[in-house]
Parts: C-alpha cells; sequence; structure tokens
C-alpha cells in the first residue's frame, strides 16, 4: 500500500522530495529547489501517519533509506549530495526544466 501511495506521489508530480522537517540535508535540497523556483512537492514523512512505511518503501523500490530521498521527471535522483552534485555540475536545471518543474521564462 505505501509503495503503491509513493508510486502515486512520483509520477503524479513533476518533482517529489520526500523529507523530513528537522532534517537538515533535507532543507538544504528544498531551499535549493526553492531558490531555482521549482514548483515541488514535498511529502514530510514524519508528519505523515504512515511515513515510515513510506520510507520502508522507498528503501524497497530505491535502495535509498535516507531523506531526501528525491525524483525528479519519475526518476529517482538520490539525496541531497547527488542534488547537489547535479546542480554544481550544470545538470539540475536541465532536468527540472524537463519535468516541466521550472517556469522557462525563469
Amino acid at each position: 500500500m505505501a509503495l503503491e501511495k509513493a508510486k502515486e506521489i512520483v509520477s503524479s508530480n513533476a518533482v517529489v522530495v520526500f523529507s523530513k522537517s528537522y532534517c537538515a540535508y533535507s532543507n538544504q535540497v528544498k531551499q535549493l529547489l526553492a531558490h531555482l523556483k521549482a514548483s515541488f512537492k514535498t511529502i514530510e514523512l514524519d508528519h505523515e501517519s504512515d511515513g515510515s512505511e513510506i520510507q520502508s518503501a522507498l528503501a524497497e523500490w530505491t535502495g535509498q533509506r535516507t531523506v531526501p530521498n528525491v525524483f525528479i521527471g519519475g526518476k529517482h535522483m538520490g539525496g541531497c549530495d547527488s542534488v547537489a552534485a547535479r546542480y554544481y555540475q550544470g545538470k539540475l536545471v536541465p532536468l527540472l526544466t524537463e519535468a516541466g518543474a521550472l517556469n522557462s521564462a525563469s
């Protein structure tokens, strides 16, 4: 059930950040996306009644148990370090644009 829910959220949003509200790495990713003016959906697992089940389902699906667990255009991007690395390599903005998360005028 949790895996189906996670997959539904990922497939219906251009960018999804599975996060915990108190996690500094999650907050870094959310700040970076906000700075880029990307539209993204945040799922705060510590605020969801089934958050631990979703986190376990994500680990099963992606092999990553930690947050943030980021998806762009339905593809698993990993966590804070891999998202930041893509940003510094100049690859994040094209991914966000392709996923429809950036207004091309910005």
